[in-house]
Formats: structure tokens, C-alpha cells, sequence
């Protein structure tokens, strides 16, 4: 019986497969422990998928996922857990950053009671860009949809299965991995671990991608949006009223002889602006309705190695 399933998402730097393979082997085998590891191709254009048949054939406890393309990171994370069988469950990236030398530390700390324990990077090793890039990402998200979000905690962490069970019986056809862990609950932890330098390559999370992941949670697991645009809205005719009054004052005091023409028409074009702010994000939200309703699969698997 398979006691840790480990899950890495796929995509960028075949080179690195063999020696992820090689080093989540030593890691898991000091535990004397059964385990798997399940590497999901996210359809990368590189040769990806023949290193992954590779070790699949050299060892029976490598498993391979191949989607029909790029789903993204979260997606094939999703494919992961909905195959793991594992009682313990270890997410990380393929990069190496995440260290698989501390999965024996992790599950440690997971064997003391815990149902999530959280790999912490205390020293990150990234450049300053891009650490303070991804600390207002978090912080950003965290505001918008009202959660603690750590910005030095990302998919890295050993969960138990019921805390897997739970994540995948949400239908959010918008996945975000730490975010259904906050939401999910169960007793966790955080752990300092070591974070290590990019060898290879370089992140897949471009400015864009991180506004469009962003934004795209953030209309998932919150209505904070549509919150603010009801105190944009308010606040609006507070304003509106006051300038009335302070106007209707001057004009009883004399103070205005020419209705004034530029005043009139910025109010127009500001007021318009804002409601096609709100109808805009109205919008958005029914289009994520929309999408939801039609119940598309998150993923499409093409291909499986060394998996029923």
C-alpha cells in the first residue's frame, strides 16, 4: 500500500526530470516507506514526456501524466491528486527549488498530528524582482479575497488525505492550490525549509500570468469586488450630494452667474466611467458563472505511464 505520493507538474527543463527522480528516491527511501511519484507533463514544447516514459520504464514507482495540452500549474496538480492513492500526499515543483531532501522532515512533523504541513522558505533564493513581485501578488490576493496569504509558502508541503479528499470535492473549475488549502481548513503547520537556486531556466509566471492568476482567484473565491464597487458607489453619492450642497451655497451667496459647461460634462464622462467600471465587473463574474454552468473537465489526460 502506497503510503506517500509525491506530485510534480511538469512543464520546462527535461533536464531536470532524472535528476528530480533521482533525488525524491533518496529522499523517500530513507523513510522505508512505500511511495510513488507522479510527474503530470502540462504539454511543455520540449521533450518533456519521453524523459518522463524513460524513468517510468526504469522504475515501476514513477508514474507519468500526459495532458492534451497546456492546462496550466494548478491544473496538473489537480491531475495529480485525482490519481495519487498515497495516505500522504507531497506537492512540489520540478525546478529543484523545492528540495526533496526535506519531504523526511516534512512528514515528521505531519507524523506529530498534523493534516498540512507547509514547507516555509525563510531565505528565499530568488532575485529581488522577483521576490518582491510575488510578495505583492500574495499580498494583493490575500486583501481581495479576505485570507492570510504567506508569500515564502507556495505548493511545497506534505497533506494528509482527507485534506486531498476535501480539495477535490470542489467543483472551482478555477483551481489555485494554496488558496483551497486555506479554504479546506484541518490542523497545519509551517515548517522552515531550505530554498535553493534555479539551475535551470527560468519561471513560467511572467507578469501576466500572475495578473491573470490573480485576478482569476480573486473572482473565484471572493466577492470583495463586487463589496468595493458598492462603496465605490456610495461613497460616489456622498461626494455628489456634498459638492450639491457646496454649490447650491455659492449660487445663494451669489457666488455663481455662468452654469459652468466643463463641470457638467466631466461629471457625465466620470460617472459614466464608474458605472461601466461596476457593470464590468458584474460581468466578469457572470462570465465565470458561465463557465462554471457549462462543467467543462479542468483536464484532458492523453497519455498514462505505469498508471491503470
Amino acid at each position: 500500500m502506497v503510503e506517500i505520493s509525491v506530485i510534480s507538474p511538469i512543464y520546462g527543463t527535461p533536464e531536470l526530470i532524472p535528476v528530480l527522480c533521482s533525488r525524491v528516491k533518496s529522499a523517500l527511501e530513507s523513510l522505508a516507506l512505500e511511495y510513488e511519484l507522479i510527474l503530470v507533463f502540462d504539454c511543455s514544447p520540449d521533450e518533456g514526456w519521453k524523459r518522463i516514459q524513460e524513468e517510468c520504464r526504469n522504475d515501476s514507482h514513477v508514474k507519468g501524466i500526459k495532458l492534451s495540452r497546456n492546462f496550466g500549474q494548478h491544473a496538473a496538480i489537480t491531475a495529480g491528486l485525482e490519481a495519487a492513492s498515497g495516505n500522504w500526499i507531497v506537492i512540489m515543483d520540478c525546478d529543484l527549488q523545492d528540495m526533496p531532501e526535506e519531504i523526511p522532515r516534512l512528514f515528521q512533523v505531519a507524523s506529530e498530528g498534523y493534516d498540512i504541513v507547509l514547507a516555509q522558505r525563510s531565505v528565499r533564493v530568488d532575485g529581488f524582482l522577483r521576490k518582491a513581485v510575488s510578495s505583492m501578488f500574495y499580498r494583493v490576493l490575500g486583501y481581495m479575497t479576505d485570507s492570510e496569504l504567506d508569500a515564502s509558502i507556495a505548493n511545497f508541503g506534505i497533506y494528509h488525505r482527507k485534506v486531498i479528499n476535501a480539495m477535490l470535492s470542489m467543483k472551482d473549475k478555477t483551481r489555485f492550490f494554496p488558496m483551497m488549502v486555506q479554504w479546506v481548513g484541518f490542523r497545519s503547520k509551517k515548517v522552515p525549509v531550505k530554498h535553493a537556486r534555479r539551475e535551470l531556466g527560468k519561471t513560467n509566471y511572467t507578469w501576466s500570468a500572475l495578473f491573470k492568476l490573480a485576478f482569476s482567484s480573486m473572482l473565484s473565491f471572493s466577492d470583495k469586488p463586487l463589496r468595493l464597487t458598492v462603496g465605490l458607489g456610495m461613497c460616489m453619492c456622498s461626494i455628489t450630494v456634498l459638492i450639491g450642497c457646496f454649490y447650491l451655497l455659492r449660487y445663494l451667496a451669489g457666488g455663481i452667474t455662468v452654469s459652468g459647461f466643463a463641470s457638467l460634462i466631466l461629471s457625465i464622462w466620470f460617472l459614466s466611467g464608474i458605472i461601466i467600471f461596476i457593470l464590468g465587473i458584474v460581468g466578469l463574474y457572470l462570465a465565470r458563472i458561465f463557465q462554471q454552468v457549462k462543467d467543462r473537465p479542468v483536464y484532458i489526460v492523453d497519455n498514462k505511464e505505469n498508471l491503470g
